[in-house]
Order: structure tokens, then sequence, then C-alpha cells
């Protein structure tokens, strides 16, 4: 059985039986690498009309049959299979394809396996003139690609501060640093690195030199992390005392930390994108969870595909973001929280409060909506026209601060915040894997759970949030039967931003509150939780 390696990552190369083969034509490189990488038959049809576009669909078929031909016989061998309706892998051959395997050892959490495959770009230099659908495909694919690799190689490095083999940990992060340049995190790793090396002068050249960086390539400033971190005189770079763990569902793991003690127990879910390390360099955020951990353990995490967390093929919708809530809890031995949604973060607790209420003593929703998408039910929303135009412009401005003139006006011009924001973007997810995770948000509607929802709930909403409009946040109120509805003033959405103390107030009574009724009622074996089965 003839055997095929087929290298995606850089530009693609083949090998048959371990010789190198040309195959000079960029379309039929094209065509292999879209047959190889579907693992599954794909329409003969599709595969015309992404080479040719502008082609009828009779001079696209015939092109693509004179195309697997000449392709046959530059190879010597058929590696594609073909009949009238598909393209598939031929038969008796052995195709082993780098992307697969770099993903299986993601997957089989070899992440120092995965960085050893991981060699270059997906597709690296290869272009493919007037071929615009496939251009799209290949970039989103080299993106979904580039944050399995950011997760690996954060995951190889946490694992040689660990053992204490810091020498390694700097190498990888020189890789690191090497593949994102602008990514803070990476930089972050690199100056630990030194720093529990004992050479601090490295860290603090390193330090200026991404200084340097940001400012040429952004106007931006680090933030106040990593700069705290370069100019902390210590061999610790544990500068923050709460450490990240990792909870188990499925094969994926789930990045979470635990702040304060309880109970009661609160889980708190930001929106769209975490990461829940980087969240503790901007001084309203730290402030906003210190604050909620004065009133109880509170719990937060990434939810699958972002963050720390395992990326994962299929786009996370509510459903998986609510499995996520429950793993965390169990993790941690939580058998009932008070749950905050903030912003896209909202819909997961929805989900749980309504399919798992023996766990949630309470709900609180800050600046959420119930549907992602404007409907002639649901006006509260974006048209899905105004969805993709924003999104288009939101994946632009990857790499700088994206969207925080909506998100957070009143830090619009910060330079320290948007310098934050900015690297927290690259570093808990990339242009494509953001996009699937947008696009779930679109498709959302949880509005048929909200009447299920027998938790006392609280619903905060500013009166002028730039990106839910206040009426979504009235209609959650009016549709779930022991809800609270608060109006606050202010333009920002995330709710850890602008006037705290009437947030934080707001919660504390309303926690209160639910405690105290919980207190007086009658005490109840909790069958539902593991434990108790």
């Amino acid at each position: 059985m003839p055997q095929i390696d087929f290298q995606l990552f850089g530009y693609p190369e083949i090998h048959v039986d371990g010789q190198p083969v040309s195959l000079p034509l960029r379309k039929a490189l094209a065509a292999l690498v879209y047959v190889a990488e579907a693992q599954a038959p794909v329409s003969r049809d599709a595969v015309a009309t992404l080479l040719w576009p502008e082609a009828d669909e009779a001079t696209a078929r015939s092109r693509l049959r004179r195309l697997l031909h000449r392709m046959h016989q530059l190879l010597g061998i058929a590696i594609i299979a073909s009949d009238r309706l598909s393209l598939g892998t031929a038969p008796g051959i052995e195709l082993r394809v780098d992307t697969q395997a770099f993903e299986q050892a993601c997957e089989n959490g070899d992440f120092a396996e995965a960085a050893r495959i991981y060699r270059a770009d997906f597709l690296g230099t290869l272009a493919v003139d007037a071929c615009p659908d496939f251009d799209d495909w290949a970039f989103f694919r080299r993106e979904a690609l580039r944050s399995r690799f950011i997760h690996a190689i954060e995951r190889l490095i946490e694992t040689k501060r660990l053992r204490g083999e810091h020498g390694e940990m700097i190498v990888h992060a020189q890789r690191f640093v090497a593949f994102d340049p602008l990514s803070e995190t990476a930089h972050h790793h690199l100056i630990s690195g030194y720093l529990l090396a004992g050479d601090e002068s490295a860290a603090q050249r390193h330090y200026e030199s991404y200084a340097q960086l940001l400012q040429k390539e952004l106007g931006i400033l680090p933030g106040p992390a990593i700069a705290a971190l370069a100019n902390t005189p210590t061999h610790s770079p544990d500068l923050e005392s709460v450490p990240t763990s990792y909870a188990s569902s499925d094969g994926v793991h789930i990045a979470y930390q635990v702040i304060g003690s309880g109970p009661p127990d609160i889980v708190f879910l930001p929106g769209f994108v975490t990461h829940v390390e980087r969240m503790w360099g901007e001084p309203c955020a730290r402030a906003f969870v210190t604050a909620l951990s004065g009133i109880g353990r509170v719990m937060i995490f990434d939810r699958r595909g972002v963050g720390l967390s395992d990326r994962i093929g299929a786009t996370p919708g509510v459903e998986a973001t609510a499995k996520d809530i429950g793993t965390v809890m169990t993790e941690v031995g939580s058998r009932k929280a008070i749950l905050i949604g903030s912003s896209e973060g909202g819909p997961g607790c929805i989900h749980f409060a309504a399919t798992s209420p023996e766990r949630v003593q309470g709900l609180i929703l800050c600046g959420c909506l119930a549907k992602g998408s404007q409907t002639s039910d649901y006006p509260f929303a974006l048209t899905t026209a105004q969805f993709e135009t924003w999104l288009r412009q939101l994946i632009g401005q990857w790499g700088g601060p994206a969207g925080m003139e909506v998100f957070a006006p009143s830090l619009a011009g910060n330079r320290a915040a948007e310098s934050w924001w900015a690297g927290l973007l690259r570093s808990a997810s990339s242009p494509g894997a953001v996009k699937g995770v947008l696009e779930a948000m679109r498709d959302m509607d949880v509005r048929s759970l909200l009447p299920r929802i027998a938790a006392p709930t609280l619903v905060l909403h500013r009166t002028g949030d730039r990106a839910v409009r206040i009426e979504a946040g009235r209609h959650l109120a009016a549709s779930i039967g022991n809800a609270r509805f608060v109006e606050l003033p202010g333009n920002d959405h995330w709710i850890w931003v602008g006037e705290q103390a009437g947030v934080i107030e707001e919660i504390r009574t309303f926690i209160q509150t639910v405690a105290q009724r919980a207190s007086s009622a009658p005490k109840a074996i909790d069958l539902a939780h593991p434990k108790n089965r």
C-alpha cells in the first residue's frame, strides 16, 4: 500500500513512500489540500466552484476533470478518487496529513509533539489566483490551527515551569514570541522564564525591546501586569496569588480560578472572549472580581475554545457553555451557586439555570440579550446584515483594542486599558476562531428557556449600553417569572467598568436576600449532586 505524506504546515509538500514529489500546479495543490482536510468525500461541484468561481457550471466541471488528470500524471499516483458527484481519498493508499496528526496530539494532551509538528503556518505562502472562497477557507483554517498551537505552547510552557525546567521554558517561550511578536502573553512567559532562571537583566532587556515594538507597531504601551512583572526585583514572577487549574469534561480541559471563600458560591462568566490570567491586568476587572470575592467564593473560567481552555473543532454554543459551568462547579465541589452572566456569558447561564435548577441558587444577568439577531418578534438585537458588518469590523481590528469604544466607552483613549484589551484578545483567541464564537452568538436563541427559570433573578442593564439595547434587558426581566430589573446609569457594556459601587451593592443585596431565603427554607437532600447518588 503506497504511503502518502502530505505536509500542510508551511508550503505544501508531498512525499510518496518517503520520496518528495513535485506538484507545480497551484490549483491542483488547492484541490488536494481541500480534499485531504475534509477527511470525507466532498462535492465535485463545490470544489469546481471553489477553484473557478467565475466560470459556469459546465466549464468549471470540465476544468476540474482536466486538472485531476494532469495531477495524477505529475504525481504518478492517483491520490484523489472521483465519481460523478464527489471527490475523496483514493482507496488503497495510506494518506498521512500533518494537520490531522497535530490536532490528534492536541486531543491527546501531547503538547510537545503538537509543537514539534507545527513547523510553520498552514499552507505557508501558497496563494491561488482568483479563488476568494478558497482563500477565505484557508484563512479561517489557518487561524484555527494557530489558535490551537498557541494553546499547546502555553500548556507546554506551564508544564516546564511547574517542573522547574526553566531553560526549556525559555526556549518554548522564545518560540512563542517569534510566532506572535505582539502577544503580551508570549512576552510575559519569556520574562517569567528569565526571572525564574535568575537572569533579571535579560528580563529587563526583553521588556524594553517589547515596549519599543508595541510603540512602533500599535502606538500603545505594555499592560500593567507585564510592566509590574518586569520591574519587580524578585526571582518569582508569580505576582498573582490565584492559581489556574483545569477541569475536564469529555476530554475538554477548562481553565478556571477560584477566588475567596464561601458560602455562597458565585460563578462569574463575562463576555464572548476571556482569559482568566490576563483579566487581572486591568484595574477595573481586578477590582470587580476582588469585590465579588468579598461576598462569596468566586469561580471564573474560560469556556471551551477561548482563553487557556482547550481549543475545539466545533463552535461552542450555549449548551457547551452550560456544560462547562457544571464541570467547573463539580470540580471545586460546589453543589449550588449564584450565576453571574455578563454580555454573551448570559445565555449560557440562562441555559444552565433552566436545565439544572437544583444547582442554581440565584441568577444575575448583566447587559444580556435572549436572542442574537433581530426578527419580527424580537426587535432588540442587530439585524443579520448589521451583525455581519460589525463582525467584519471587529475581526478587521483584531490585534488592536477592537470594539473598545462600544464595550467600554469610558475607557476609550485610556492607553493602558486599550493595551490590556488588545493583548487579551490576541492571547485569548484568533480572528478565525472568534468568528465562529460570534456566529454562534448571532444564531443563539434562549427565549424558550426563560419561563423555565425558577431561581430568583436580578437583571442589570445600563441605560446607554452601546452593545446591547436596554430593551433586551427589560425583555429578559419580563420573561423570567421571579426576576427584578434594575436600570443603571452609564453607557459602558462591560459591567466591571464605570461606576462600581452601585453595581456591587445591587449584587451584594441580591445575594444576601437569596441566602436568607435559602437558610429559612426546609433542608433537603440534593439527589441531583453526584455525591448523593
